[in-house]
């Protein structure tokens, strides 16, 4: 997993509307505020006025209003936030609601399931999809299409998500389809019985063919929207098995031991191999790859209700196969076989490096 698992929040209750064909809230749905200038408002900016008519919104949504077209002064479309009003003159605002509060919103969409039950669905993710809403992204994402799904979502924390997915990284993730399936998923990872297996592609060549990367990870302090090797950071541990060599990179696969942001790509960042075609850090587009190269291809968890063992390979998406074939000439799946070897290697080096 290059993402941790989110704690639970109280559960999904934001309202939906209609949205316009260019997915911004549909403003006929809106409320209008009208309010002419008085002496105390004489010579102020509109964005300052704005903020005194409706001051549950924030003055930078009010400012985007005032943008899109949403605010009129005696009638006309204002242009600037910075514009100052005059005695007597009539302001209007159509409070179009923020995109973020209409992010929790059913959106149908298709959904790659591997398996699904009351209490537990499994998909395999395809590259490109957000898993939550956030800022650039607040509709489209796994989230509104888990809310189409089932009518179950609406009342779960994140609709059932206990981990995630960056947005280009591909494979199988498990979502909780009930209250006591979210609450022990989230139970498993955190004591860490949940097994996730990765398939990365990095730049160069990857050494010691076996290794165990343990290093602290957090907030990166120079870059904000990174994560970084860091003192202090949470604890982080990766175990790497180089399956080929070939095209000046290095095919892997990778065990992880805990869920931290990014881990996977901070960890081999960390050590001069960044994820091919990893942009964030460091890596350049090589093998016919446009988005950082990894894949969730294996996870192994109880089931959350029944505890029966369940286990769940994901494909990989062309980009990825093709590029994969290109260093190992052959196909991108999980090998149990090389990982178990790969593990008691890793331990090696492990030690060997703390006696030094």
């Amino acid at each position: 997993m290059d993402a941790a698992p989110p704690s639970a929040p109280s559960p999904l209750s934001h309202p939906a509307a209609p949205d316009d064909d260019d997915g911004a809230p549909d403003a006929a749905a809106a409320e209008t505020r009208r309010q002419p200038a008085g002496r105390e408002l004489h010579a102020q900016r509109l964005d300052r006025v704005l903020v005194s008519m409706a001051p549950e919104f924030s003055r930078s949504h009010l400012q985007t209003l005032i943008e899109r077209g949403h605010v009129r002064v005696d009638g006309k479309t204002a242009q600037t936030s910075s514009r100052r009003l005059r005695i007597g003159q009539v302001v209007e605002v159509d409070l179009v609601p923020t995109e973020e509060s209409q992010a929790f919103k059913p959106e149908a969409m298709a959904l790659a399931v591997m398996h699904e039950d009351e209490h537990l669905l499994v998909l395999n993710k395809p590259a490109g999809l957000v898993v939550h809403p956030a800022p650039g992204n607040w509709s489209g994402t796994l989230l509104n299409g888990l809310l189409a799904h089932h009518p179950g979502a609406a009342s779960l924390p994140r609709a059932g998500i206990v981990h995630r997915l960056d947005k280009d990284t591909s494979g199988v993730m498990m979502v909780g389809k009930t209250l006591p399936a979210v609450t022990a998923l989230v139970r498993d990872i955190a004591a860490r019985t949940v097994r996730r297996h990765y398939l990365a592609l990095a730049q160069g060549r990857v050494e010691p063919a076996d290794q165990r990367i343990d290093a602290p990870i957090g907030r990166d302090p120079a870059v904000r929207v990174r994560m970084a090797v860091v003192p202090g950071g949470k604890p982080a541990r990766t175990d790497v098995h180089v399956v080929a060599r070939a095209e000046g990179s290095s095919a892997l696969q990778c065990t992880l031991h805990t869920g931290r942001t990014h881990q996977i790509r901070v960890h081999l960042a960390h050590v001069g191999h960044a994820l091919v075609a990893d942009a964030v850090y460091g890596g350049k587009p090589a093998l016919g790859l446009q988005r950082h190269g990894l894949h969730a291809a294996r996870l192994q968890l109880e089931h959350p209700i029944t505890r029966d063992v369940l286990v769940f390979e994901a494909s990989a998406p062309q980009d990825f196969e093709e590029a994969w074939r290109r260093v190992t000439g052959r196909v991108a799946c999980w090998r149990a076989d090389e990982a178990e070897g790969a593990q008691g290697a890793a331990s090696v080096v492990a030690a060997t490096m703390q006696e030094k």
